[in-house]
């Protein structure tokens, strides 16, 4: 089997990478980045010979023309910062859709299987506990709208089996991590002595999480079971607070400072996210955000 990560210097891809080296169901991994953020020692790291690095723009068409057919395709490459996507409006959609319609494309030329990452955020504010049926999406942020925009998409092609994963937000160590997102920004800030920027009704508002590790679950189980039965499904780990977030860094003897700010993409009501619908086909997603945690401050305070 051959697959095709794009974004694979990423957060997620980094991890995940890893770990398909070691599955001898893959023969090859052709990774394809632009490496804008920099991560070049992720790329330096990548020692297997069944790895083949690919460096250029998704959203440009001329890339695809090197890259060789595959049976899967696992699509990581976008802009994920949704609070910056406010300001950068032409370029998250020229980059995230624009690589999305390409790699549609190759799917339906090379008769590939894709691995879609949408994102729990399309929900917006919602006041119950909410599964894949729910009709009245409310996403707030260009990001999300994009991921919504590319799941519509993704429904009228009739010539790619797919399966479309909405990833809660993302915890854990990688090679590839940033430090943007809540529960990776707020073992940053508080290891480093730096205030935490809270919108000021945050604390009690819910929010889906999902560690890296039930992210490679996931991936793992549909590989594994060829399951791409062309749908949405919800990929979480648990719902927390950001009351709880905070109390777990404090319980690792650190002593978070919050600082209240205000936000144009956390102003919204809290929500929950439902995971029955994926492990109604036997994947259990049961990672502890805590451990994330744990393991993201020692990393972190290492050199401190």
């Amino acid at each position: 089997m051959k697959i095709l990560i794009t974004g694979g210097l990423g957060h997620i891809g980094s991890f995940i990478i890893k770990n398909f080296v070691k599955y001898k169901k893959i023969k090859k991994i052709f990774v394809v980045d632009n490496i804008s953020n920099q991560r070049f020692s992720v790329l330096l790291s990548m020692k297997s010979p069944k790895i083949k690095f690919f460096y250029g723009d998704t959203a440009d068409k001329n890339l695809y023309k090197k890259i060789p057919k595959v049976n899967i395709v696992l699509h990581l490459a976008s802009i994920t910062n949704a609070e910056k996507s406010f300001d950068i409006k032409k370029e998250i959609y020229r980059n995230n859709f624009g690589s999305f319609k390409n790699i549609v494309q190759y799917c339906k030329k090379n008769n590939s299987k894709l691995i879609h990452i949408s994102s729990t955020s399309v929900y917006g504010p919602q006041n119950n506990i909410v599964n894949e049926k729910l009709k009245k999406l409310s996403p707030q942020s260009p990001y999300a709208m994009i991921k919504l925009k590319e799941e519509k998409l993704l429904k009228t092609q009739k010539k790619v089996r797919y399966i479309s994963l909405r990833f809660g937000t993302i915890s854990g160590y990688s090679e590839g991590m940033r430090f943007h997102t809540a529960v990776n920004k707020f073992c940053f800030n508080s290891v480093m002595g730096l205030k935490i920027p809270i919108w000021g009704k945050a604390l009690k508002l819910f929010r889906p999480y999902l560690s890296l590790n039930d992210a490679q679950k996931t991936f793992k189980f549909v590989i594994e079971n060829n399951f791409f039965p062309s749908d949405v499904f919800n990929i979480l780990s648990e719902n927390r607070t950001v009351r709880e977030i905070i109390n777990i860094i404090k319980q690792n003897n650190y002593k978070p400072q919050l600082k209240f700010v205000n936000s144009r993409i956390l102003n919204q009501d809290s929500y929950k996210i439902s995971k029955n619908k994926i492990q109604k086909f036997g994947l259990k997603l049961n990672s502890k955000i805590s451990r994330d945690i744990k393991i993201t401050l020692k990393k972190l305070s290492t050199n401190i």
